[in-house]
């Protein structure tokens, strides 16, 4: 193993950890605070899912972050990740929960804009419109399973011991899939800058476990994550499932469950493929912010309740972080690259050649 590969993957694995100690806050922040699942109990399933569908489940977002802007040199990479983990982490010691998906968007256009290369703004417009839909996709998703879930449990005279046993048990299946929902459409986000200079080689042991290259670097992304919920989450789990709007277990479960539709809607390429097929119109396979889903669905809930129960200072403040967290990572980057190349000497893009 090179060792000076793993020196700039560091910077990967920060990220992943810093994606891990603010995300887990969308998978079971609202379980948690309902105090339905305990801390404890919502880090392991979040761990493992996320684990499970970075390795099993990332490829597709990956290449539409390849197509923004293609990374071509580790050193750059190792910059582009550290910026976005930076600006993650500081976000995310204030108690909010900010996007990692702007926070790497941001820092691969300020690569582009010091090495000079031209942005696709197909692709980032592609990526944009996803910052704005998903949001209101998750809102609407929310009030729509909310009035499912409020009128079966109305109808079927549920006792209220067994309705909550029920909602519970919602809550962490539900938190199980939005947390391999997570890792696949998130993974993107940590390792897709470093994906064209992983060293691994495939791995295979008697034709029962293989993982590709790509997969183990996913594997260590999605490991890192879990570290990061594991050690650091509690803050912004808190502002998520307590602070944000008081919740009933019932809206908790339709939160997470509007969370997951939507973050599967983007990340599998099956269901892609499938209405393509089909001549139908299909999602993007585009990262995107549970952040925005997950407070996209809280808004939707509070607002399908009249309003009143939503913190409007505490929700001003996380949309005002959506809107400076590209900015501050575009900044930071293209900064820290001034340094890395003119004082550490480090090559931070390769020149493209051109064909005579």
């Amino acid at each position: 193993m090179d060792f000076g590969y793993l020196f700039f993957l560091s910077s990967g694995l920060f990220l992943g950890w810093s994606l891990g100690a603010n995300d887990a806050a969308n998978i079971f922040g609202t379980a948690v605070g309902t105090k339905m699942v305990r801390f404890n109990t919502a880090a392991v399933i979040a761990s493992i899912f996320i684990i499970l569908g970075a390795v099993f489940g990332g490829a597709g977002t990956t290449e539409t972050l390849d197509t923004l802007g293609s990374v071509n040199a580790l050193p750059g990479a190792f910059m582009v990740a550290l910026s976005a983990a930076v600006t993650v982490f500081w976000m995310s010691r204030t108690g909010l929960s900010v996007s990692t998906s702007q926070a790497i968007v941001g820092a691969i256009i300020g690569w582009n804009c010091y090495c000079g290369k031209s942005t696709d703004f197909a692709v980032f417009g592609k990526i944009f419109g996803t910052w704005m839909l998903c949001p209101l996709l998750a809102a609407v998703a929310a009030v729509l399973l909310y009035f499912v879930l409020r009128r079966f449990i109305r109808y079927s005279h549920m006792h209220l011991l067994r309705q909550d046993s029920y909602v519970r048990t919602g809550l962490i299946l539900m938190g199980a899939l939005c947390a391999y929902a997570l890792g696949a459409n998130n993974i993107a986000n940590i390792m897709g800058v470093f994906v064209d200079s992983a060293p691994f080689h495939d791995f295979a042991i008697d034709n029962v476990v293989y993982l590709t290259r790509i997969q183990i670097l996913f594997l260590l992304g999605g490991m890192a994550i879990a570290v990061g919920i594991v050690t650091y989450s509690h803050n912004v789990i808190n502002t998520v499932g307590n602070n944000m709007l008081k919740m009933t277990p019932l809206a908790a479960l339709t939160v997470v469950m509007a969370q997951a539709l939507v973050l599967f809607l983007f990340s599998s390429q099956s269901l892609r493929d499938y209405l393509i097929s089909h001549s139908l119109p299909a999602f993007p396979l585009v990262p995107v912010s549970s952040t925005q889903a997950v407070i996209g669905a809280i808004l939707g809930i509070g607002l399908l309740k009249g309003g009143r129960g939503i913190n409007w200072g505490i929700s001003g403040r996380i949309v005002a972080g959506w809107v400076i967290t590209p900015l501050i990572a575009l900044i930071v980057c293209f900064v820290s690259l001034f340094f890395l190349e003119n004082v550490f000497n480090q090559v931070v893009y390769q020149p493209e050649l051109t064909m005579l």
